[in-house]
């Protein structure tokens, strides 16, 4: 780390023009130690003084302007690619611009030449930001809500996950609640699982907050989760550390460890914290969300997300944490990440998953087209606000309205126990 500061162009000259009187006052001798002084202060080249001191001090402009050096074709193929991640930022795009340029091919989304491939390799994270800041498509989204804090749970051990575990299996727990304006009465709510070294996640759509739909959910999730659970990190919801609850894990996950977050301090679970504002609330809102038929589609929802997310969206891990000092004796942390990469290949680079499992993951990636699949969770999102909501009271009895209005044979996707649960 560099601990000698030097000028900018900008501020030579202006150490240059504020030297000029004086080298022009001084005599022979005098004007050799002021450009041994220049010289030492500025790091230019004696003769490069001289040219400068004796002429016009000032910043000449460029003569000639560099022309682009990627043409339209390339702002086609990251518009593209751009969209079919979902505008995520260079930083995150840029390592990942050849293989999804292939992918698409192969999908039928662009066509692809060797010329762009060697552009697209080459280009820098700067020049993708300004390709993305021409093309960005002007969609808000949904504003952020702040998740809730409940009770404690003295038995349970308070601490805060590493941010550079290497196996992955930690998850970070919450849940994201759909009440709108008032939290009276049934709604939905959302799980969400984030590992931390992976940035894998999961997520379950719960109507209400008892046992028997967190039992469901977290089912659910263990279902299709494709590496073991070694720890569960919840915050401190009632939610979740209730002794029904908690002997559940211990038969679902007999090896898991379990903690929790420090009492007020919500960045304990910062990892699934910004998880639900860019994959829940960036998604859905504020809006309320309170009958069975938000539950199933919003599950429906999620199984898409799953596969888009954590097979085809890079992210970017916290690979070191350097500490500055500064002139006021407060030290700065200067944080450096890795290179962007998918949590499925990060996944995969633990070697922790079977032959089979493997080549699961490799074929359903091979065969989603992402850009399809985008427009096809958008399209289940806007139909999710279009569902009506539930009658006033109709929350505090959905139970005996579901045994009397509705039949097993009309949901085909849940198991009799499991339309239990979804009561």
């Amino acid at each position: 780390m560099a601990t000698k500061e030097t000028m900018t162009i900008d501020e030579r000259y202006k150490y240059l023009r504020m030297m000029q009187e004086r080298y022009w006052a001084a005599d022979r001798s005098g004007r050799s130690t002021l450009l041994d002084e220049m010289e030492e202060m500025t790091e230019l080249h004696r003769n490069s003084l001289k040219r400068l001191i004796r002429g016009d001090v000032k910043r000449k402009k460029r003569r000639k302007q560099r022309g682009r050096s990627y043409g339209p074709e390339v702002d086609d193929a990251i518009r593209v690619i751009s969209e079919s991640m979902d505008n995520i930022c260079a930083e995150r795009l840029r390592p990942r611009l050849v293989w999804l340029a292939k992918h698409l091919a192969m999908h039928g989304e662009m066509v692809v030449t060797e010329r762009l491939l060697s552009q697209l390799e080459k280009i820098s994270v700067s020049t993708v930001r300004r390709i993305q800041q021409r093309i960005r498509q002007d969609q808000p989204r949904l504003k952020h809500r702040k998740p809730t804090q409940r009770r404690s749970y003295q038995q349970i051990p308070t601490r805060r996950l590493a941010w550079d575990l290497k196996e992955p299996g930690h998850f970070e727990v919450d849940l994201v609640h759909h009440c709108g304006e008032s939290s009276a009465g049934q709604y939905v709510c959302t799980l969400q699982m984030i590992d931390v070294a992976t940035g894998w996640s999961e997520r379950a759509a719960v109507l209400g907050r008892s046992y028997l739909v967190m039992e469901d959910a977290f089912s659910r999730i263990l279902e299709r989760l494709p590496f073991q659970v070694r720890e569960l990190h919840p915050d401190n919801g009632g939610e979740f550390l209730n002794d029904l609850l908690i002997r559940f894990w211990g038969n679902a996950f007999p090896d898991a460890e379990l903690s929790r977050s420090r009492a007020y301090q919500k960045n304990d679970n910062r990892f699934v914290e910004q998880k639900n504002s860019s994959l829940v609330r960036n998604y859905l809102g504020n809006e309320r969300f309170d009958t069975i038929g938000h539950t199933n589609a919003l599950n429906d929802f999620y199984e898409g997300m799953w596969v888009y997310y954590n097979l085809f969206q890079p992210v970017m891990r916290l690979n070191e944490k350097e500490v500055l000092p500064t002139i006021d004796g407060i030290h700065k942390v200067k944080r450096h990440f890795d290179d962007a990469s998918t949590p499925m290949d990060r996944l995969l680079a633990t070697n922790t998953l079977d032959t089979k499992q493997i080549a699961t993951l490799k074929a359903l990636r091979r065969e989603t087209n992402p850009r399809t699949l985008l427009k096809g969770l958008y399209a289940k999102r806007d139909s999710l606000f279009d569902l009506p909501l539930a009658l006033p009271g109709q929350s505090q009895d959905v139970r005996q309205t579901l045994k009397t209005n509705t039949s097993r044979k009309e949901k085909p996707k849940l198991s009799p126990r499991k339309e239990l649960v979804a009561q």
